[in-house]
């Protein structure tokens, strides 16, 4: 029988090359996020390639999102490099009531063992960026102000403290759970959100991550109780 030839993997071009190099160079931490890179004659003579391969490298490092193109002022490390806002293209999704259970489904099965990690690992300074960012919803919510960022920013706190590299990158990705649901439900729960913020902030507090853990599980529960309510009443 004859044996058929698999087909040959194509070469990287030479500004594919010239990217992950300088990618690499990202990586070992030569310029920091929001720096800016040589211009592309000096990038040019580092690297040993002609200006038009590094301008077709840095159009393949802007499209991987790990440089900002500013025109007029020269290109940048983006902020957070490698990473997109919505990366499982979430706002393409039209249901959004759907979506937002299925965020809550998934936040319950991962989100009360990262308040346990936060609670064995919380540094004393991870600790100040935690209550400080509940003191913050508490105060928007007394003001009649929005308070869903400083959500987001209390669940990211805690995703911190867990000391996991990976949990603090998709963390923010599944929290659009948290800005779906109060457009959806556009009622503030003031009082229910307060009182289960502390109680997390107090379990994390005593290093206590099986008491993390069931606070964490008791807050989501009672949002996921909510958004059921009005999902079950919005399709009446």
């Amino acid at each position: 029988m004859k044996r058929v030839k698999e087909p040959r993997r194509n070469k990287k071009t030479l500004a594919e090359q010239t990217a992950d190099r300088l990618m690499e160079t990202i990586i070992a931490g030569e310029y920091g996020a929001g720096e800016q890179l040589p211009n592309e004659f000096q990038l040019a003579e580092r690297l040993d390639v002609g200006r038009g391969t590094i301008r077709e490298a840095i159009k393949i490092l802007a499209s991987r999102h790990i440089v900002e193109i500013r025109r007029g002022y020269g290109t940048y490390i983006a902020e957070k490099p490698g990473r997109v806002d919505d990366p499982l293209g979430l706002a393409f999704i039209n249901n959004k009531k759907k979506l937002a259970a299925d965020l809550y489904e998934l936040r319950m099965l991962i989100e009360p063992q990262i308040a346990a990690l936060a609670a064995r690992r919380v540094t004393a300074a991870g600790l100040v960026d935690i209550r400080n960012a509940c003191q913050a919803l508490e105060d928007n919510m007394a003001a009649g102000r929005s308070w869903t960022e400083e959500d987001v920013a209390f669940h990211e706190a805690i995703a911190r403290a867990s000391d996991n590299q990976v949990v603090s990158n998709i963390i923010p990705i599944i929290h659009s759970a948290v800005k779906i649901f109060a457009e959806l439900y556009g009622k503030p729960l003031s009082r229910t959100t307060i009182e289960s913020h502390r109680e997390l902030v107090t379990a994390i507090s005593a290093h206590d991550a099986e008491g993390a853990a069931r606070a964490m599980t008791e807050h989501l529960q009672r949002n996921t109780m909510y958004l059921n309510e009005f999902i079950q009443q919005s399709d009446v």
